[in-house]
C-alpha cells in the first residue's frame, strides 16, 4: 500500500474509532449497519460528501478485510451507501464509442497511444504515463505492472487492437525506455499528473466533449455543461469496464482484469484464470 494511502486508511478509522467512543472497544462483530450509517451522517454533516464518502470507503475496506479473512460472518458496511452532495445530478461517466472516436480525431500520436491503453486495459493516467517497455511482452501479449495508487501486481492480457498498436510503435533496446516520453517526463519531473490532466481536458473541448477550462458558465444548458463535465481520463476506466460487462464478461473475470477492489462477498471466493482474463481482454470492439 502506498504511503499516502496507508496514512489516508489511518486517518478514516481513527474518525470511526472517534465516533465510537467507548464502543470502540467492543468486538468488531457488535458494529452494525445502522453504526456505520450514523457515522456516515455524522461525517456527512461536518465535511462534503466526497470527504465523507471517503471515509466510507476506507471502513468498507476495513470490514471488507475483516469478512475475507473470516474475523467476520458477515460484512454491516456492504450496503451502506455513500452521500450524494445537495443538488448533484446523477452524470453518464463513461465514454460512448462516437464520442471516443472524436476524441482521438484530436489527439496527437502520443495522446491517441495514451488513450488507447487506458481504454484496453482501464488503468488510471499516472500508470498509463509511467509505461516503459519494460511493462510491455508483444511474444505474451501481456502489460505487467504495479499500480502505483494501490500496489496492485496486474498481468493483463492485451486485446488485440491494443496489441496491434503497441507493435506499430518503434521499441527500444532499453527496457526503461517509456511508451509515452513526453507525458513520463511532466510526471517524473512535477511528481504528479496535474499538467498532463489538463492536456487531456483540452483534448475532450476540441473534440466538443467539455466546455474549454476557464469558460465562465451563462446558467444556460447547465444540465448539459455538468454531463460534459463529468468526463475525464479516468472515464476509459469506466468504458473500459462498461464494455466488458456489455460484452457478456463475467463481473468477477472484469473486476480482476480492471484490477478493481471488488466489495461484493461473492467475489471473496472467486478464482480467475489466464484463459478468462485472455478471453476478457478480447472482448473490446476495435475503434
Amino acid at each position: 500500500m502506498a504511503p499516502r494511502t496507508l496514512v489516508f486508511y489511518g486517518a478514516a478509522i481513527n474518525k470511526l474509532i472517534e465516533f465510537l467512543g467507548p464502543r470502540a472497544d467492543a468486538p468488531l462483530s457488535e458494529i452494525t449497519k445502522g453504526d456505520l450509517v450514523a457515522f456516515r451522517n455524522a461525517t456527512a454533516s461536518r465535511t462534503t460528501a466526497k470527504t465523507a464518502n471517503h471515509y466510507l470507503k476506507a471502513v468498507r475496506m476495513l470490514f471488507l478485510a475483516a469478512r475475507r479473512d473470516t474475523v467476520l460472518s458477515e460484512n454491516p458496511a456492504e450496503f451502506v451507501e455513500g452521500v450524494r452532495e445537495r443538488g448533484q445530478a446523477r452524470t453518464r461517466q463513461a465514454f460512448s464509442l462516437d464520442e471516443l472516436r472524436s476524441v482521438l480525431a484530436v489527439c496527437d500520436p502520443e495522446w491517441r497511444s495514451m488513450v488507447l491503453c487506458g481504454l484496453y486495459t482501464g488503468q488510471r493516467l499516472s500508470d498509463v504515463a509511467n509505461l516503459t517497455w519494460s511493462n510491455i511482452d508483444l511474444e505474451r501479449a501481456e502489460l505487467r505492472l504495479l499500480t502505483r495508487k494501490t500496489s496492485k501486481r496486474l498481468i493483463i492480457p492485451l486485446a488485440p487492437p491494443l496489441l496491434q498498436h503497441l507493435e506499430s510503435l518503434p521499441t527500444s533496446d532499453n527496457p526503461s525506455q517509456p511508451l509515452h516520453p513526453q507525458a513520463f517526463a511532466l510526471v517524473q519531473k512535477e511528481g504528479r499528473t496535474a499538467t498532463i490532466s489538463n492536456q487531456f481536458t483540452e483534448l475532450l473541448a476540441l473534440a466538443g466533449l467539455r466546455p474549454h477550462k476557464g469558460r465562465q458558465s451563462t446558467g444556460k444548458g447547465r444540465d448539459r455543461t455538468r454531463e460534459q463535465s463529468s468526463l475525464s481520463f479516468h472515464s476509459l476506466r469506466r468504458t473500459a469496464t462498461t464494455l466488458l460487462h456489455e460484452a457478456g464478461v463475467p463481473a468477477a473475470v472484469c473486476q480482476a482484469l480492471i484490477g478493481h477492489d471488488s466489495e461484493a462477498i461473492h467475489q471473496l471466493y472467486v478464482t480467475v484464470g489466464r484463459e478468462a482474463l485472455t478471453r476478457a481482454a478480447a472482448a473490446s470492439p476495435p475503434l
